[in-house]
Order: structure tokens, then sequence, then C-alpha cells
């Protein structure tokens, strides 16, 4: 069904269910500028275009992230090309929180920054990035994506606590338990896709060649934005049934409707 190597990723062959789009707000966690464009903005821009509310929250500025330029120029120049990839898939709204790129630690501090995210927007929904060591096709993770996207998870449900942080309170910021699932892109297993076939896909592209000085940074290691993306695209496409299509490991904070036991 699709080209697949024995660590899984794609589908790993099974057919996926598309996921749910009965909400109106999403927020979207990364560890760096450009972490959303490698995928999630095509799934983005097809939610935009319903109408729904998308926000981006950038962990760090990527500013360790283009060897060839100080931290002092590239975090601004990231920041600059992220919010432009964002504008590209219909996102209006991109925040910062500051965490140094490379070094992100999991742990209170971090959990709170996106709780506080969290209980602003008041998402039905929020995506990430892969936890895992592992990413799709057995790619190995790296070090801020997983912390990030770990605390995206836990922040999830912190979030509803008032006893957890309660110091937000303070900020005007009251509990928010109305996350009803987590997505995280690139993951080994995917259990849901989306279908971004045509304009989704083709903004999805847009807005990862915003980030041209940082492709252009990576050398050899960079990849072209539309034929990466179309490809990747279209290895998910067949286990949704579709052209093409994003893939996402999906976790559910609550059973929806009566539990199992009463039905």
């Amino acid at each position: 069904m699709t080209t697949l190597d024995d660590a899984g990723g794609f589908g790993a062959g099974a057919a996926l269910a598309p996921l749910p789009e009965d909400w109106e707000r999403c927020l979207a966690v990364a560890a760096h500028p450009d972490d959303i464009e490698y995928g999630t903005a095509s799934a983005v821009a097809r939610w935009t275009a319903q109408g729904k509310q998308v926000t981006y929250l950038l962990v760090t500025r990527g500013e360790a992230g283009i060897d060839g330029l100080h931290p002092d120029e590239a975090g601004p120049l990231r920041e600059a090309e992220e919010r432009a990839g964002a504008r590209e898939v219909g996102v209006d709204t991109v925040e910062f929180l500051d965490h140094r790129d490379g070094t992100i630690e999991y742990g209170p501090e971090l959990r709170r920054d996106i709780v506080r995210a969290i209980r602003r927007h008041r998402p039905e929904v929020v995506v990430s990035g892969a936890y895992t060591v592992r990413m799709v096709a057995g790619v190995v993770n790296q070090a801020d994506h997983r912390v990030v996207g770990l605390a995206a998870l836990d922040a999830a449900r912190d979030a509803g606590n008032r006893w957890i942080f309660p110091e937000l309170a303070d900020e005007g910021l009251e509990p928010w338990g109305g996350v009803r699932f987590v997505c995280f892109a690139g993951a080994e297993r995917p259990t849901h896709g989306v279908d971004v076939s045509g304009e989704p896909l083709e903004r999805g592209i847009a807005s990862l060649a915003a980030h041209a000085e940082y492709t252009k940074g990576l050398g050899a290691a960079g990849f072209e934005p539309r034929p990466f993306l179309t490809w990747a695209a279209r290895q998910g496409g067949p286990v949704l049934g579709v052209e093409a299509a994003v893939l996402f490991d999906v976790y559910r904070l609550a059973f929806e409707g009566p539990p199992p036991w009463e039905q």
C-alpha cells in the first residue's frame, strides 16, 4: 500500500481513520521555527480554510539552527520566516517562549509556559511533533523535539487542573479542560490522517518555502520543499484512501460520549 521500511511509519500499511474535525480551535506547539512546516502546515491550511482558528507556539526562536550564522542574527531571521510561513497557511498568531534552542529542558517551567498558552487560547486540539526517540520510518528524533512533544502532552492535561500552576490564576487564566486530543506529527506509528490533497498541500509547500534562509543554511542536508512534501504526503495518502495526507498519532485525553462500560 505504501513504501515502508521495517521500522514502520506512514501507517505501517494499515488503513487509518480520518482525524476528527468537529472542533474550532487548535494550538500547534513546536520546538523550532520550521518544525510545523515539515508536513503539519498542510493540515493547518485545510483547517484554516474550514474557518478553524489555529495558533502557533514556538518554544525557541531557532537561533542555533544555522551553522554559518551567529544566534543573535539567526534568531530574528528565523522568527520572521516562521511568521511568513504561518501566513501562507492562514495563521495570524505566532508566539515564542524564548527557551534556549538545542538545550530545552523538560520540567515545570516548560510545562507552565505551555499551560499558560493553552489556558489563554483554549484549544480543543493540540498538535505537536513526535516525542519518541524514533520517528517516522525509524529516523532518530532530535532532543528538543522529544522534550517539547512530551511537555505539550502533559500540559494539555495540566491546563485543566487549577491546583497545578495555581499562580496562573493570578494572571487571570482560569483552568481549561477542553483539550479533546493531542496529535503528534512524524510519529513512527500513526493512528489517524488528514487529507491534504490539492490546495492544502500547495499552501503547505509555500509555508516551508518561506524558510528559505534556514533551508539554504542546511546545505546538502536541506530538503527542497516541493519534492519532499509532495513525496511525504503521497506516501501517507494511500492509508487514508486519498492522494495526499498528513498522518498523526492521536492521544485522546478522555472518552467522548458514554464510556464503553455504559454502552
